[in-house]
């Protein structure tokens, strides 16, 4: 998978803002992730979390009143269909979309659709042996290959997660970004989707977006923390990730604590 890379630097912005209308909801953005490294970008609800993802996924641009540098993998423009065989993008709204317009696909045709990136397969659509054959190691990977012929509306919100990962593997990207990936899932399927995460981590970089220090895995290296529309700290995890810290970002006074290499809040004041 390595020699994929076009660029060791995966992300690498200096100086966005970002506005909408007359609102800045980014400012003074600057972050570099590099191959090797997994992060987590971590901060409240508001806090900017889902603009960066845009930003990341190339659906929002930033503002140009400001002089500002904005690469993915090296380069600063991207045909929209390419990135997305470079950089697995992983969203709860993607989920929703399928839930709401495709919920007859099956897991099968949910993960074949990543290859032209559309809400599932049409009629025009073809596929190789190879392509086929790929989809097949996808499910055995992520243990879905019993539910290939189960309709999105009937699975449960992890088998739904599963797919909507199956479909970013197709092409097994470089990097992965996910959005708040355990959100609904409950402790059991939380515990297996992060075996997951841990498993891609060893061969790909992972970025967690999220309000939840649970979902911090122990192969994340490096931590960002969003405040107020811009990045308050950023760094090695161990570094970042404090009581006060966390404290300062939340607007509340939390008491963090890490056992068996995962982290947790043992109390808030």
């Amino acid at each position: 998978m390595n020699e994929k890379y076009i660029s060791d630097v995966i992300i690498d912005f200096k100086n966005i803002n970002v506005n909408y209308g007359m609102t800045t909801v980014l400012k003074n953005i600057n972050l570099q992730i590099k191959k090797g490294e997994n992060w987590v970008i971590l901060g409240a609800n508001g806090s900017g979390k889902s603009t960066l993802m845009k930003l990341f996924s190339n659906d929002l641009y930033p503002n140009t009143k400001y002089n500002f540098e904005k690469k993915i993998f090296g380069k600063e423009r991207w045909d929209i269909f390419e990135l997305k065989k470079h950089l697995g993008i992983i969203t709860n709204g993607l989920q929703s979309q399928f839930a709401g317009y495709s919920s007859t696909e099956t897991a099968y045709e949910v993960i074949m659709s990543g290859y032209n990136s559309s809400l599932g397969v049409y009629k025009h659509h073809s596929f190789t042996q190879e392509q086929q054959q790929k989809a097949q190691e996808v499910m055995n990977f992520l243990e879905i290959a019993d539910i290939k012929d189960k309709q999105f509306a009937h699975m449960s919100s992890g088998q739904q997660r599963k797919c909507i990962i199956g479909r970013s593997l197709i092409h097994s990207p470089e990097a992965f970004i996910l959005d708040e990936p355990t959100t609904g899932l409950d402790i059991k399927t939380q515990y297996n989707f992060i075996k997951i995460l841990r498993i891609l981590a060893k061969n790909s970089n992972i970025v967690l977006v999220t309000h939840n220090v649970e979902e911090i895995f122990p192969e994340i290296t490096h931590a960002a923390l969003i405040y107020k529309q811009t990045i308050y700290k950023q760094g090695l995890v161990e570094n970042i990730l404090t009581s006060e810290n966390l404290s300062t970002i939340f607007e509340t006074n939390i008491n963090l604590q890490k056992e068996n290499n995962r982290y947790y809040i043992k109390s808030i004041k």
